[in-house]
């Protein structure tokens, strides 16, 4: 709001009219630049009143998402600027260096994983590059979102947001969703801003401390900060007709008779993840029947809570058929892709499941994900089965590693198939079936 942006070389307003959304702004303006004062109009925010209409849908942005029953979304969001969340201000550049123990400490069954990167990180490295630095955590079963299109739907969807002082990080906030700064810069924002004020209160993110305590502390314990959810908007809804007065105004037409309406966020594409990393997969049984199940896409270290350690666990390997390196998939235990049951390329999924056994004699069980809730599995004794759950419950390649647990630990596969397997997974239990393909 300074003169150098508002004012002309003249000393007069560059704009006509000068759009606010809260009459905070208008406050900080009388102080900033007096001259651009009669300009401002206070007309709302159609980008948030877009989001406040679209809340009825959270639960399809999920399953857009691929978000399943008892996982939590997580968001990263990083504005442009040196000092943001993917910015080369600090001693190292934090969100490439997250990304990676995300993947590995926060089990895949627990959260889902996405990434909100401002328009112009895209534009200034470009979209290859990106990627480049990115990859591992995408293997892991991160998405990047669409930097224009998708970001709202995404943010009303999120159970949590790590992120840092930009505008979608503030939007999170003012929709109630906990939010984490990993990136916390007060310089260049005015001090006396709802950004600024944001900034000093939100919890910040550590780098350094464990990640799932730190994330499932913030959810236990979260209450919406006030602030940005009072000072976005003064007039919530509105923003479609105060702006086409305005603009009907200026042009010097009479309005429309239709009422004025923004358009509505769409359904964003069905964007499931896709781990192509290995997983290092943790089984116990659970009491009363059942398989718990906790998978970390390459953790550096054991995952905290060992499976092996109590209560009967174990660990198997698990591989998707495409991981680029040949020596991570001959030691896996089971080894699963997705694609279409009819895929002539691969043939019908027994057959594919027969040939990925023959290839790789470590692995005991071969699992063809076909559906979001189903997969056709073969073993190494020859039993080809289909597992399918509910929907949105599990991933078919959880369950897939579930029956591996159950068969190593003695169960028998008649007593499966008779009356299914219990799979828990993100504290939920989901029962699937095990039944042979027809």
């Amino acid at each position: 709001m300074s003169e150098e942006w508002l004012l002309a070389d003249d000393g007069s307003p560059v704009a006509q009219a000068m759009v606010l959304s809260h009459p905070e702004q208008l406050a900080r303006l009388r102080t900033a630049c007096p001259r651009a004062v009669p300009t401002a109009v206070l007309a709302g925010d159609p980008c948030f009143d877009r989001m406040l209409a679209a809340l009825p849908h959270r639960d399809r942005f999920r399953r857009a998402l691929g978000v399943r029953d008892g996982q939590r979304l997580l968001i990263l969001n990083s504005t442009w600027n040196p000092e943001s969340l993917f910015g080369d201000g600090g001693a190292e550049d934090l969100l490439p260096s997250l990304l990676p123990r995300l993947t590995g400490e926060l089990a895949a069954d627990d959260y889902r994983l996405a990434a909100v990167l401002h328009p112009n990180i895209w534009h200034g490295h470009g979209p290859g590059q990106i990627r480049a630095w990115l990859h591992r955590a995408r293997r892991g079963g991160l998405t990047l979102l669409d930097p224009l299109e998708g970001w709202r739907q995404a943010l009303i969807a999120a159970d949590a947001v790590i992120g840092d002082h930009g505008s979608v990080t503030y939007y999170a906030a003012a929709l109630g969703t906990p939010v984490l700064l990993g990136a916390a810069p007060l310089a260049g924002l005015d001090p006396h801003s709802p950004v600024a004020g944001f900034v000093r209160t939100a919890p910040r993110l550590d780098p350094h401390a464990p990640l799932p305590h730190q994330i499932e502390t913030l959810i236990a314990g979260h209450r919406p900060l006030p602030g940005p959810a009072e000072l976005t908007t003064s007039v919530p809804g509105k923003s479609a007709a105060l702006l086409r007065e305005l603009f009907y105004g200026l042009i010097g037409i009479p309005e429309p008779v239709e009422p004025a309406t923004l358009d509505p966020l769409p359904l964003p594409p069905y964007e499931p993840p896709l781990r192509t990393a290995p997983m290092r997969v943790l089984t116990r049984p659970v009491e009363g029947g059942g398989i718990a199940v906790r998978r970390f896409a390459e953790p550096a270290y054991e995952p905290a809570g060992d499976a092996t350690q109590t209560g009967g666990g174990a660990a198997h390997l698990a591989v998707h058929e495409d991981q680029a390196e040949h020596d991570a998939v001959a030691p896996a235990d089971v080894i699963f892709r997705y694609g279409a049951a009819d895929d002539p390329r691969l043939g019908p999924p027994d057959r594919w499941g027969a040939e990925v056994l023959a290839r790789w004699p470590n692995c005991a069980l071969a699992a063809y994900i076909t559906a979001p809730d189903a997969c056709t599995v073969r073993t190494r004794a020859g039993a080809v089965l289909r597992i399918a759950g509910p929907p949105s419950g599990p991933d078919p390649a959880a369950c897939a590693s579930a029956l591996y647990a159950a068969l190593a630990g003695g169960a028998a596969l008649d007593d499966l198939v008779a009356r299914g397997l219990s799979v828990h997974t993100g504290g939920t239990a989901h029962r699937v079936t095990v039944t042979p393909p027809g």
